[in-house]
């Protein structure tokens, strides 16, 4: 009786056990009668089921990212660029999910996958580089975003966002541009240098004119200043002769001999009777 006993009681708690599951906060869960479904639970907690005849499918109600693979698409002017991208999607609906994927969210993703690639290829080809990269790059998310959330009701879910990582050129591609863009670099600076040069000869030719121009106002000036200094010492000799003839003419004759004998190793061999040694032979005069 120990033993019967013991095994019913093992036999309820396997079939208690077997009745009860829990949901979590984070999670949704579809209770199944042989495959058909019979009710969705959103509320987390204890919940109840026949033993041997429902089974339960969980599924995580938080975000999910898809991390699409990046892929080449042929822009408007025929350029193959590289997007990487990503999306944010969750399930609102688990009846939905459940019958349009079998619960699998790597099939969701596959599907979502498709439509973002459909998406991307429709707006890449509508636009040429320049847009993409740069000028319509937010626009071209909305538009995928609209797309996405349009098509994705049939399986339940819910496109929250999309997002684009990253717009790299293809090798050939990168290589043209890197090419056209070195070829204009080398034209603006050729243009720069022609111009620098040419401001150079301008600054250069003004210098030399001034430069022209000072000399010969200097001197001008100075053969100015030296005449009138010259006139204004010949004015003075004059006046100075004049006022003692005899005085003026020894003064001279003294910076004569001063400025012929500055050097005691000068010798000069002249007539004493000449007229330079007239004030040293008083007969002379």
């Amino acid at each position: 009786m120990r033993k019967v006993l013991f095994l019913l009681v093992v036999a309820l708690f396997f079939v208690l056990g077997s009745s009860l599951y829990t949901v979590n906060e984070t999670q949704t869960a579809i209770k199944l009668r042989l495959g058909e479904i019979v009710s969705v639970e959103y509320e987390p907690g204890l919940k109840f089921k026949m033993p041997f005849v429902n089974n339960v499918v969980k599924f995580d109600n938080r975000i999910q990212t898809l991390d699409a693979p990046a892929e080449r698409f042929l822009t408007g002017e025929k350029k193959n660029v590289i997007v990487d991208s990503y999306v944010k999607w969750r399930i609102v609906d688990a009846e939905k999910f459940y019958t349009s994927t079998g619960g699998s969210i790597a099939k969701a993703n596959s599907n979502l996958t498709q439509i973002i690639k459909t998406g991307l290829k429709s707006e890449f080809s509508k636009r040429t580089i320049v847009d993409v990269v740069s000028g319509e790059r937010a626009e071209i998310m909305e538009n995928i975003a609209k797309l996405a959330k349009s098509d994705v009701g049939e399986f339940g879910i819910s496109v929250i966002d999309v997002r684009i990582k990253r717009i790299d050129l293809s090798q050939e591609v990168s290589n043209s541009v890197y090419r056209r863009m070195q070829a204009e670099r080398e034209r603006v600076a050729k243009d720069f240098r022609s111009k620098g040069a040419e401001e150079a000869e301008i600054i250069r030719a003004a210098a030399d004119r001034e430069r022209t121009i000072i000399l010969a106002n200097a001197y001008r000036d100075s053969e100015k200043i030296r005449g009138e200094g010259d006139a204004t010492s010949a004015n003075n000799y004059a006046k100075a002769y004049s006022q003692n003839s005899s005085f003026y003419s020894f003064y001279r004759s003294l910076e004569s001999y001063n400025k012929s004998f500055n050097n005691q190793n000068d010798i000069l061999v002249l007539n004493p009777n000449t007229e330079f040694f007239r004030h040293f032979n008083p007969s002379a005069e």
